[in-house]
């Protein structure tokens, strides 16, 4: 299936989603023209530039109100002498209070306590304008310092947001693009009304943060429907850490709007200092992912780059891989933390499942088999393989649990001899042959190998059922075989290895054989 994967290991912002997401569309011109005419009338330009980071090539996307980016638009110091909508509310504000923010009053808080964080947010005027540590277009260059002397040129406007989605719906753009981005923004909005116990018509918005804010949020939906994934999947996101310092006090990393929405989606803080999920990446993020987890096995054709401002050891952007994946969901076996529970839950099961079949000796009944139309229990198996030289024995141990507790019918390992005389291992998975596709995904991502073999056998077997037998030491299920004219039995070794444990009797079976008795 056609998948996006979005690696959000420095976090999230809109534009440098909607940069990433540039960098995987085959249509790049057709989205710049696209999006410079619809926002012409509100004087936004949108460029794709390209940016390196850490020697990394990939794209930031300007995006300009009134010919500036946001960083010059409002400086700081201008929102110092106002108030923003996290600031200008009382913990109990009056629900028929209109509440009106004014950006860019955040500011990095000291070194002693944020460190890095020194970038100011203000693509989102009503959403506390977070320092961000990403620095991107919304962002004051490194080391600015609000100054109180600045003298703002343009006139300041709010609007609030039921005339946003009017705004949207008059785009000239496909339907579905209107109604992703007006559901981007109520996420946000309802976001900002629940932590600030006001309802979402009483909110306005600073008018050129929000026309930055909605140009990174249409052109976002604008890539995802000409990109057209079948499914979108994302990592865990990375917050960083820290306080961002309003005009009223210091606020934890993530903003409370950027946390409320992100509430039952897996994130992270970690030892970069300042915010790194804005509030607009992470309802975009919302909107569109499906399912938070590590990368699923995929087979990429295009990857972008969607490049914040600032610069830290590590790359500072976002990620996306554009591919085919095996399988539409991640296998839960990817999980490390609930494969323990889920390889129990799966023998369980199957104990379960075999108990269930099982009958009392005296209500066993002998089958009478026809054998001249066939064997009802002849089927086929696929047998997926790879040669693997650079494993170690604890590695390929797991593999092989892995592929046993998702289903596999067998696995097993057979020493051989690779090129130039290295010692290997022939890694076999046995399964049905309609799930080829869910151990495909399995083998690639749990061994090294770069190409697996596949070959279907037809099999014959016999039928299998069983029963359960009193011995002196406790029931005793017996696995009892037929077919081709053949019958056996045997006792079932989790029993007799239990019966071991429990009583001290030996392993040869012969104190428990003996005292089975028939019917």
């Amino acid at each position: 299936m056609k998948t996006l994967f979005f690696e959000c290991n420095m976090g999230a912002a809109g534009d440098m989603l909607m940069a990433a997401l540039y960098e995987v569309c085959d249509q790049k011109e057709l989205f710049l023209t696209t999006m410079n005419e619809i926002f012409a009338p509100l004087q936004i330009s949108v460029e794709a530039e390209p940016a390196t980071k850490c020697g990394i090539g990939g794209t930031h996307m300007r995006v300009s109100v009134h010919g500036e980016e946001e960083a010059a638009a409002l400086r700081p110091s201008h929102a110092v002498r106002s108030m923003t909508l996290h600031d200008s509310i009382k913990n109990a504000a009056p629900k028929n209070k209109v509440i009106q923010g004014i950006s860019g009053d955040m500011e990095p808080v000291p070194e002693d306590l944020s460190g890095d964080a020194g970038k100011q947010d203000a693509g989102y005027s009503y959403s506390g304008q977070e320092a961000s540590a990403h620095g991107h277009h919304h962002g004051q260059e490194d080391g600015q310092t609000a100054d109180a002397s600045h003298d703002h040129t343009h006139e300041h406007h709010h609007t609030d947001y039921p005339s946003i989605r009017a705004r949207i719906d008059s785009f000239p753009l496909p339907d579905a693009v209107k109604v992703a981005a007006g559901a981007v923004y109520q996420i946000l909005g309802e976001a900002e009304a629940k932590v600030h116990e006001t309802d979402l018509e009483q909110i306005h918005f600073h008018e050129v943060g929000t026309l930055d804010a909605v140009a990174d949020v249409v052109g976002c939906a604008l890539l995802i429907h000409m990109i057209a994934p079948d499914q979108i999947f994302a990592s865990p996101i990375h917050l960083g850490s820290g306080f961002v310092r309003c005009a009223h006090g210091v606020l934890p990393v993530p903003a409370p709007a950027t946390a409320e929405i992100l509430k039952g989606i897996p994130c992270y803080t970690g030892s970069i200092a300042g915010e790194l999920c804005t509030p607009t990446g992470a309802a975009i993020l919302k909107y569109y992912v499906h399912k938070f987890f590590s990368m699923p096995s995929m087979l990429p054709q295009a990857i972008g780059y969607g490049m914040g401002k600032k610069d830290f050891d590590i790359a500072n952007c976002v990620r996306v891989f554009l591919g085919e994946t095996f399988i539409e969901e991640t296998p839960e076996w990817q999980d490390p933390a609930v494969y323990t529970a889920a390889a129990e839950e799966s023998m369980a099961s199957r104990e379960a499942a075999e108990e269930s079949n099982a009958v009392p000796a005296e209500e066993e009944k002998e089958d009478e088999e026809d054998f001249e139309d066939g064997f009802p229990s002849d089927d086929s198996v696929l047998a997926i393989s790879c040669n693997i030289d650079d494993m170690t024995g604890e590695a390929i141990g797991l593999a092989t649990e892995i592929l046993m507790a998702a289903g596999a019918l067998d696995v097993y390992t057979v020493p051989i001899q690779m090129k130039k005389s290295r010692p290997g291992i022939l890694l076999t998975c046995i399964c049905e042959p309609e799930e080829r596709d869910k151990f495909t995904g399995l083998f690639f991502l749990h061994t090294s190998t770069r190409g697996i073999r596949y070959q279907i056998y037809e099999r014959s077997t016999l039928e299998s059922t069983f029963v359960t037998r009193p011995t002196a030491y406790g029931n005793i299920r017996i696995k009892k075989s037929s077919g081709y004219g053949i019958e056996k039995e045997k006792p079932e070794f989790e029993d007799l290895k239990s019966v071991v444990l429990k009583n001290g009797c030996s392993l040869s079976l012969d104190d428990v054989a003996k005292t089975l008795r028939q019917k």
